[in-house]
């Protein structure tokens, strides 16, 4: 069974959601999962950074702030540092989820700096894998797969005075499911 670790980090909520539903698709792929919040990883020696260090997988989430991946999380990755010095993630598969309100919104630049982090570390990056569905229109058909067109990692929408009990949408969700079993899948491959 593979081991998979997901870190991110939420300002609002969504991203949170996503990451659940990044979860749920790698149980569904076999994948034994850990939750993380970004921002609550002390030291990278504590413990509380081992189920990173145990994983097959690191899949790693935060939502697009002014262009980027928020500071929070940009803090965490910092702290990385001593984990990329030793090599420690050395061979680990990586992918990358975001959110950010409006439908671009430099998401793109946020996947490019998770995918950054991966490569730095010497990981595998897995994008989703996902064909774009043809929407009927963007503001109504929110349901379709990979209704945004993002590669590179799961990417969502979720408006700027939406709840994170109204968004991300049922679609983008999805796609964060099936990074999360694509991810498992793969991971259970190589091992």
């Amino acid at each position: 069974m593979a081991k998979i670790a997901i870190v991110y980090h939420s300002g609002y909520g969504h991203t949170k959601k996503q990451a659940l539903a990044v979860a749920e698709g790698a149980r569904a792929g076999g994948a034994e999962v850990d939750v993380l919040e970004a921002d609550a990883l002390g030291d990278p020696e504590g413990d509380d950074w081992a189920p990173l260090d145990a994983a097959d997988a690191i899949i790693f989430g935060s939502p697009t702030y002014m262009g980027s991946v928020s500071g929070p999380f940009e803090s965490f990755v910092d702290k990385t540092s001593k984990k990329w010095f030793t090599q420690a993630w050395h061979g680990k598969i990586g992918a990358g989820f975001t959110c950010s309100s409006s439908f671009h919104g430099s998401k793109q630049v946020t996947l490019q700096r998770l995918c950054e982090l991966a490569m730095q570390h010497g990981m595998i990056w897995v994008g989703p894998g996902l064909m774009p569905t043809e929407p009927t229109h963007p503001d109504t058909d929110k349901d379709g797969n990979n209704r945004l067109g993002f590669y590179l990692g799961a990417a969502a929408q979720a408006g700027q005075n939406a709840s994170p009990e109204e968004a991300p949408t049922n679609g983008d969700l999805a796609n964060a499911h099936a990074l999360g079993k694509r991810v498992a899948e793969v991971a259970a491959r190589m091992g």
